[in-house]
């Protein structure tokens, strides 16, 4: 999670409670309409937020952190950051595009923003929280050593692994999304998902460290059901995802659709 010089470990989240909180989104009301505005406010504070983060961290001082975390990559090894990059980048995007709206431009700025949001932005960003919080209660010096506590605040701990959250799901209430066909979505996050896999693999050929202690707990079995495991849960993300925006939009997302015919 930082810029030249900042981040802290993995990423990941909250346990089962965040699945069943997430749902719970189902029973909210279904034909809100939210005024064009009120979403143009929330992406706007949302960008605002994750540049304030990036920056507080890109003002760090690397040179204090516990040696070995920014070897090789920087901290662009780690998922917590490269996640907390995103969301900076579509709410940016969704700020934008909101400001657009009705100029020929915004059509296709809307299309990168529903493709960006439902196949990257919320199975990752909600993989991060989950995954985080599980290893975390587990045992924190695996994915976030009490090392760096001083060097990273609690505030900044929960700016990237669980404020995250709450964000995502707002982001269901302010605006629908379009998703595209699964089967394309989950072809599109797995070939994300096999790089950045290919990227932490590659930083163990080259410095013999992983960029989380917990892979070398395991055997080379164990590693290939771990990563097997992981892409199972984020798949389950999108899916939650996809199922989340039905339940809040679906039935004016088909209204509208219906008078265009």
């Amino acid at each position: 999670m930082y810029s030249n010089l900042a981040f802290g470990r993995l990423s990941s989240g909250l346990s089962s409670r965040v699945l069943s909180s997430v749902l719970s989104l189902c029973f909210l009301k279904k034909h809100v309409q939210m005024k064009p505005t009120v979403s143009t406010v929330y992406h706007v504070i949302a960008f605002g937020w994750y540049a304030f983060v990036v920056m507080s961290l890109a003002a760090k001082d690397g040179e204090d952190l516990p040696p070995g975390i920014f070897v090789y990559g920087g901290p662009w090894k780690y998922l917590t950051f490269l996640n907390l990059i995103l969301q900076l980048v579509f709410f940016g995007l969704a700020a934008v595009t909101d400001l657009q709206a009705g100029k020929k431009s915004s059509k296709i700025l809307n299309r990168c923003k529903d493709l960006l949001f439902s196949v990257f932005v919320f199975p990752v960003g909600m993989f991060v929280v989950l995954l985080f919080w599980m290893i975390f209660a587990y045992d924190r010096e695996l994915v976030y050593p009490a090392s760096i506590d001083a060097f990273f605040p609690p505030w900044i701990n929960h700016s990237t692994h669980t404020f995250v959250f709450p964000i995502l799901l707002g982001e269901f209430l302010v605006q629908p999304h379009v998703y595209p066909k699964t089967k394309h979505g989950l072809v599109a996050l797995g070939v994300v998902g096999l790089s950045y896999l290919s990227w932490v693999i590659w930083v163990y050929l080259s410095v013999g460290i992983w960029v989380y202690p917990l892979l070398g707990l395991f055997s080379h079995g164990g590693l290939l059901c771990l990563f097997v495991s992981n892409m199972s849960v984020v798949t389950l993300l999108y899916l939650l995802g996809e199922k989340l925006n039905y339940c809040v939009w679906g039935e004016l997302m088909e209204n509208s659709m219906t008078k265009q015919k």
